[in-house]
């Protein structure tokens, strides 16, 4: 889904590993420091899922928001080097299971309380209760007790049964020792754990939080980072503006960001070419045609790639979708060179993994599903038994989505004869409200941007059972078993190779489709002199000069 940014001193802890390629870039000149000190941008966003709140935010509207309204303990550089510490004054562990975290003194959340250790003890345990709905809950998987804290519902949503209530709603493995310091023990050595800590899940939640409704709290959130919250007109505009107390190295350089929430891509690029607009992360498809966006843009263009990926998902709790050779099939009938090459001129990469590779320790080349083999999948589909009926492929039709989900509805259409369509849902916050209801009806446009540099991130919130990204409700008990393995090997090398083996049999069950990697063509206005973009392509705010 998303990434934090920012960079201060190295982490303590060396097990944490790089990523392969920078998401960096940024314009000519200086800036002009009085230009900036009371500047402000206007943003390209999209209206949020939910309200604000870290550990139940999974998208990439709200969840950029989130990593500037907050600061965790670990940060990733914008130039994809290794995690570093942020808030934390160190992070020490002598065997990947116990781990002493210690945070920096006098950093406040924006109502003027202090940072203690305690608050991110008491956010994690919210978390990490199942009744409290949180989205990232299972993120917290890795932390002692938590198999007391967290239980599924035994027959899904639409089941009568209900999930049975945990037996405590506090984590075992969670003490605070004192106002600085917090001790975390593992159910098992975990190599990974401290590269996870920068992800929005395990951000601080200030005392308010305890005494209000989440979704009081998310409409008007409280956070520790270098912009605090000044408001929210739903889709239409969320307002921040600079934290003066903020005490961390990325403190903010310009005063006040707008985040203007658009229903069309087009629209928004209209107005980044009137310099109505200061930053539109991804330009329409429609401007890349001719390298239309080079012309429109200049040097105020911006091309990277990013460990992100576009999937189309299935909705394998309708039985329709639960034959895996018909998963496959689709994927088979999928041209993922032609999308690229007619749909985005060369600008995107065909998918042919199910990690992005720039993520380490993710293996290239291991989707034998990403394939274009027509004549297979006419084969598996009549070994399915073949599908009745219209395929409705939907959509968000606020972002640039339309040309390249039509085009694989017209190739399951022409490969595999199946009556199939795109639609596209209004906007962002509607489609994945239904996705997360579990009520789509046929495949549906996803996507995956890492939340932390590691391939871990791309199997357990994806194709575990009960993982905080498994929207199809996927289940398969062997890879919950290699993916468990994985998660408590000794060293990141070992757990890399165990989730190779988890991802051998993924792939074997498609419960998804890879279609292609990102690049990413941005633009920002000519009142911008310099900026960052992080290690996924979001613009760093705390580094822009005007």
């Amino acid at each position: 889904m998303r990434v934090s940014k920012r960079a201060t001193s190295a982490i303590a802890l060396s097990a944490a590993a790089a990523l392969v390629a920078s998401g960096c870039s940024s314009g000519d000149g200086d800036g002009d420091a009085a230009a900036s000190k009371d500047g402000s941008i206007v943003v390209h966003g999209v209206q949020p899922e939910n309200p604000l709140v870290p550990s139940n935010t999974t998208e990439t509207g709200g969840g950029k928001i989130v990593d500037w309204l907050f600061t965790g303990l670990v940060e990733y550089p914008n130039d994809g080097g290794a995690p570093r510490n942020a808030l934390a004054e160190s992070i020490n562990t002598t065997d990947s299971k116990v781990f002493t975290i210690k945070i920096k003194a006098g950093t406040k959340f924006h109502d003027g309380t202090e940072v203690k250790a305690k608050n991110f003890v008491d956010a994690w345990n919210w978390a990490a209760y199942s009744p409290n709905g949180a989205q990232n809950g299972t993120f917290f998987a890795d932390i002692a007790g938590f198999d007391q804290t967290y239980t599924s519902d035994p027959d899904g949503a639409d089941g009568p049964k209900k999930a049975p209530t945990p037996t405590t709603d506090k984590l075992s493995g969670l003490k605070v020792i004192d106002e600085q310091t917090f001790e975390v023990t593992l159910a098992a050595p975990t190599a990974v754990f401290p590269t996870k800590l920068g992800y929005s899940a395990f951000m601080p939640l200030p005392d308010v939080f305890f005494t209000q409704k989440p979704e009081e709290f998310g409409r008007k959130p409280i956070g520790n980072g270098p912009v605090k919250f000044v408001s929210w007109d739903d889709n239409a505009l969320i307002k921040l503006t600079r934290f003066d107390d903020y005490n961390l190295r990325d403190k903010m350089k310009i005063k006040d960001v707008d985040v203007k929430l658009y229903q069309d891509d087009n629209a928004a690029y209209a107005d980044l070419l009137a310099n109505n607009l200061d930053f539109m992360e991804v330009v329409p498809t429609s401007a890349l045609a001719g390298d239309k966006w080079k012309t429109d843009l200049g040097d105020r263009g911006r091309s990277t790639v990013t460990p992100s990926t576009a999937f189309i998902a299935f909705p394998i709790y309708d039985k329709r979708f639960q034959n895996a050779k018909l998963r496959r099939a689709v994927s088979l009938a999928v041209n993922r060179q032609e999308i690229s090459d007619k749909i985005f001129f060369g600008t995107r990469k065909p998918a042919d993994s199910w990690a992005n590779p720039l993520t380490p320790g993710a293996k290239p080349g291991n989707c034998t599903a990403c394939k274009f083999d027509p004549e297979t999948a006419k084969t598996l589909l009549a070994e399915a038994g073949g599908f009745s009926g219209e395929m409705v492929f939907y959509y968000n039709a606020d972002s640039a989505h339309k040309d390249w989900m039509d085009a694989v509805a017209q190739q399951i259409k022409t490969n595999l004869n199946i009556n199939a369509r795109a639609e596209g849902v209004p906007t962002f916050a509607v489609f994945r409200q239904n996705i997360n209801a579990h009520k789509m009806t046929g495949p549906y446009r996803a996507a995956w941007q890492q939340d932390y540099p590691d391939v871990e991130n791309w199997v357990n919130p994806l194709f575990i059972t009960g993982g905080s990204s498994n929207d199809g409700l996927y289940s398969n008990p062997e890879v919950d078993a290699l993916a468990k393995q994985a998660s408590g090997a000794p060293s990141l090398e070992a757990s890399h190779e165990a989730f190779a083996k988890a991802v051998e049999k993924v792939d074997q069950d498609v419960p998804s489709i890879p279609v292609y990697f990102y690049g990413q063509q941005s633009g920002h206005s000519e009142k911008i002199k310099k900026l960052e973009l992080n290690n996924v392509g979001e613009i760093d705010i705390t580094s822009v000069e005007l």
